[in-house]
């Protein structure tokens, strides 16, 4: 992966590939979950216990191949029962598969079943090498296989089923003759063949399940193959996605039936968006609940609440903490942030509004900035029901608006402007007459002001 990242913590759909493997295996039930852990011990530990207590962290110190990690996650293991075997880094397998998978192993009279696929391209994987009557007769990895085994499109997915007791008998009889200088798991297949075992090759129905991942450029194909499961799982729900290859949505994000998502849309984290919504297009939106009706156009939002039929956009950031209210409105170039902003009240253009609450039916007017940071501390404005604040108006924060207040357009508002009042906070205008023609004459704004009939002003002061 060239990371300083362990590969099983790479993301895909908003989970690591550990994450969706573990995903797939606990609804199974297990009696015990088993995760071998060699590189970046330390963050993939942490990632486990934060994520999936549940899973039980077994150090290999000493990294000797796949057939000694087995060897050291069965100790301490007694009793009866089959082992299921999966790799780390194949986060596209599903429950559905393993169940599957489990059912064609049966209850008894197998000692081993190898889950394999037909891939279009097989280099890298290990083969999967059947005899004369087409039964399983072992697994050659790619370093050690022949030109003729090569050719073998069967691969081996590294998802097995052990009975218990027989992989007992042969784990340690693993040797490591092979290129690597490795225990391989592969050649437990060939012991237990030997003492006259059973062992089952059964073909997976989707290869695309069993897909690991070793460099960026798989993890990519495995993120788009992701993305499209999920967003078929979506649409087959009723959800309307207008370009599926262009929206990306994480595996925890809920979408109701009659929800519109349009193109170059990402939906992450926790979202949650309610039937009627219309997302997109290119909107971003991570831990946002969305209720039903609402509206978000071209904006990027994260940690919020957007009310029933509300509306945000285009051009709009929703920073967290910010709470829209049913039939509110976040306009085109408005940044909020910690606000609330109460029922039909709107924000239309081109403002800032930070550590904020803000009653019903207001409008705050374009170019509005509520400031409120002094340099150390952050402070709160309450803004009252149906209030107008004129645009390009500054409030500094804590101020309240009363209900029913205006504000002038260009005020910089310093105190409480009490309810049914109007705050004016600026200078009063001058005119300084014939200035242009004074101080710019020959210019083209000073033969525009004499075709307009102006005149240097007679006046002392030149003012009026």
């Amino acid at each position: 992966m060239k990371s300083q990242s362990a590969k099983v913590l790479h993301e895909i759909a908003g989970k690591s590939i550990l994450g969706h493997v573990l995903d797939a295996v606990l609804p199974l039930s297990a009696k015990e979950v088993r995760v071998v852990v060699g590189a970046h011990r330390e963050s993939v530990e942490s990632h486990l216990g934060q994520n999936y207590p549940q899973a039980k962290a077994i150090f290999q110190a000493e990294r000797r191949g796949t057939g000694h990690a087995v060897q050291i996650a069965l100790e301490e293991i007694s009793g009866q029962g089959n082992v299921l075997i999966l790799a780390g880094d194949t986060p596209l397998i599903t429950s559905e598969t393993l169940t599957e998978f489990l059912a064609s192993h049966g209850n008894g009279g197998i000692d081993v079943s190898v889950l394999t696929a037909l891939l279009p391209d097989p280099f890298g994987y290990g083969r999967i090498l059947r005899d004369e009557t087409g039964a399983l007769f072992g697994i050659v990895e790619e370093r050690d296989a022949s030109d003729e085994e090569k050719l073998v499109e069967e691969v081996n997915t590294g998802v097995y089923l052990f009975d218990l007791a027989a992989l007992r008998s042969a784990i340690h009889k693993l040797n490591t003759d092979n290129s690597q200088g490795e225990l391989y798991l592969t050649d437990v297949i060939s012991l237990i063949k030997e003492n006259d075992g059973t062992a089952v090759a059964i073909l997976s129905n989707d290869y695309t399940e069993t897909l690991g991942i070793n460099d960026r450029s798989q993890l990519a194909e495995c993120d788009a193959l992701m993305r499209d499961r999920i967003n078929l799982k979506h649409m087959l729900a009723g959800v309307s996605i207008i370009d599926p290859t262009t929206t990306w949505i994480e595996a925890d994000v809920k979408i109701d039936a009659d929800a519109t998502i349009y193109p170059g849309s990402f939906l992450s984290g926790r979202t949650q968006i309610a039937t009627g919504s219309h997302i997109g297009p290119r909107s971003t939106l991570v831990n946002v609940e969305v209720h039903e009706g609402a509206k978000i156009i071209e904006s990027n939002c994260s940690d919020s609440v957007i009310g029933a039929r509300a509306t945000v956009g285009p051009f709009t950031f929703l920073r967290a903490g910010t709470v829209l209210a049913d039939e509110s409105k976040a306009g085109a170039f408005v940044e909020i942030k910690n606000s609330k902003v109460g029922e039909g009240s709107k924000v239309p253009h081109l403002s800032y509004v930070g550590d904020a609450d803000i009653g019903e039916g207001t409008n705050i007017g374009a170019a509005t900035i509520f400031v409120n940071y002094d340099g150390v501390n952050k402070h709160r404005t309450v803004v009252g029901d149906h209030v107008r604040v004129g645009s390009d108006s500054m409030l500094i924060a804590p101020v309240v608006i009363g209900d029913g207040a205006y504000t002038a357009a260009g005020s910089v508002i310093t105190e409480n402007v009490p309810a049914g009042a109007i705050g004016v906070a600026r200078g009063r205008q001058r005119n300084i007459l014939g200035w242009v023609l004074r101080k710019r004459s020959g210019t083209k704004s000073a033969e525009a002001a004499i075709q307009a009939g102006a005149s240097e002003s007679t006046e002392k002061n030149g003012a009026q």
